[in-house]
């Protein structure tokens, strides 16, 4: 036997690097469940806690063709179905004031909407979440359930929103100093 320390080969996707991708795929995951549940309580009329009890029970845990879906971060989709059904009226007249006069809230489409609200809601109240990750991920959400044009719009509109919300963010870079001839 050798007295060496034999170290073990280390696992693929192993470490920090590895948690935090799963980290951001369970915040995406929640994310997409959010919107699916603000979705519901829209067609349905249920309550938020009904339609967040219901996504924990069921619908986290499914099993599609043999593949167990990722797990969402429950605390952050139950932070924006509350949140956003709490400032619905409030987002929508954010909406409202970013939208084409000849596209009101009204007109949206009910599962848009969701999603919009939930964009909305993290801008408004998730200041430490980067404005191109807000954009970035309920571009990702409009991917997986639209085919056509309103992943650009989602982008236009919550960038516009963004402009409002947080100025500071937005706020083009100093331009450099002339060079000295």
């Amino acid at each position: 036997m050798s007295d060496s320390v034999t170290k073990r080969p280390a696992k693929p996707g192993g470490g920090k690097l590895a948690a935090s991708q799963r980290t951001a795929r369970q915040r995406s995951s929640a994310r997409l469940a959010a919107v699916q549940a603000l979705y519901q309580m829209e067609m349905s009329g249920s309550t938020p806690d009904r339609v967040i009890q219901e996504f924990v029970d069921l619908r986290l845990k499914e099993d599609v063709d043999g593949v167990i879906l990722a797990e969402a971060d429950r605390k952050l989709m139950s932070e924006l179905v509350r949140g956003v059904a709490e400032g619905a009226g409030e987002f929508d007249d954010m909406l409202a004031a970013v939208l084409d006069e000849d596209w009101p809230v009204e007109r949206l489409e009910t599962l848009l909407l969701s999603l919009l609200r939930a964009g909305v809601y993290e801008l408004a109240e998730r200041r430490s979440i980067p404005i191109r990750v807000v954009i970035s991920e309920y571009m990702a959400v409009a991917d997986a359930f639209f085919s056509g044009r309103e992943p650009a719009m989602v982008n236009g509109v919550l960038d516009r929103v963004a402009r409002a919300l947080r100025p500071e963010e937005c706020a083009p870079e100093p331009a450099a100093p002339a060079s000295l001839a």
